[in-house]
């Protein structure tokens, strides 16, 4: 904040030659060159509040057009004829008026605050990839293109299992059988998935099984009795780098912020117990 006062005391000197002669630079009123948008009531309303509104709006993704320059100085000086009123009238003297600044003071400063400490511990290239590595080792392995048919009663998959090794087409004893609706209308298909994404008992059997193999016995878990066939292995795949960065990073950050926030919090002396945490 110094240094955009220092700024604004550096461009009135600046301007202050022409004024003394009483000229005003070409295109522009005596107040704005002076820094001022307009004067309300005999009060000056300061460039310096279009200036934070403006860039609050461009930084929520608005582009800088002269349209909106406008609009915001029309915001500003409305918002000057209103405050004016308001003081009139004695509102800023209200306990409630004051509560509410508090809380507002304390929310721009402690916002101040996490974005000053972002920007003073930026999330680096190689944390970034020390995080994906450790990401991409985790899911490392192999992948299984599986399916299955699921049905409620034992004997009822020994059947299925009966008719298609006497030649019965799976995906078609799926579609008609299986009482998982999302894969039974694909045929049975559970696309590409690690094994540890099914329940245990699943996955055990699907690992035991070589491509094109199908259970000999049906699977029970809790979903009931399934007949599962093997289409196919591959090692497992995983997003590149420059595809996943944007979300690793903003995990980062959001880690580090997090840290930050528990070392304050560990460190301030209170007697208050929160009720978590």
């Amino acid at each position: 904040m110094n240094k955009l006062s220092n700024i604004a005391r550096a461009s009135l000197l600046v301007v202050a030659i022409p004024l003394l002669h009483g000229c005003a630079e070409p295109g522009k009123s005596k107040d704005e060159v002076a820094g001022n948008v307009a004067i309300v009531n005999g009060k000056a309303v300061p460039k310096t509040r279009v200036d934070v509104l403006l860039q609050q709006a461009t930084r929520g993704g608005q582009p800088k057009t002269p349209e909106l320059e406008a609009q915001v100085k029309d915001e500003v000086v409305l918002r000057e004829m209103f405050m004016q009123e308001a003081e009139k009238r004695g509102l800023a003297r209200s306990p409630d008026y004051k509560a509410q600044m508090e809380l507002a003071r304390q929310s721009i400063l402690i916002r101040e605050l996490f974005n000053d400490f972002n920007k003073n511990n930026p999330v680096t290239d190689a944390e970034i990839k020390a995080e994906y590595d450790k990401f991409k080792a985790q899911a490392g392995g192999a992948e299984y293109h599986a399916r299955h048919i699921l049905v409620e009663k034992e004997d009822e998959a020994k059947d299925l299992i009966k008719a298609l090794k006497a030649g019965a087409k799976f995906d078609e004893l799926a579609k008609k059988h299986s009482k998982d609706q999302g894969s039974g209308a694909n045929g049975g298909d559970l696309d590409w998935a690690a094994p540890d994404s099914y329940v245990p008992e699943f996955a055990k059997a699907l690992s035991a099984l070589k491509k094109g193999e199908l259970t000999e016995t049906p699977v029970k878990t809790q979903y009931g009795y399934h007949i599962i066939k093997l289409e196919d292995t591959r090692e497992a795949q995983f997003p590149s780098l420059e595809e996943v960065k944007p979300r690793i990073q903003q995990g980062l950050v959001q880690q580090k912020l997090t840290k930050y926030r528990d070392d304050i919090k560990s460190k301030a002396k209170t007697d208050y117990k929160f009720t978590s945490g």
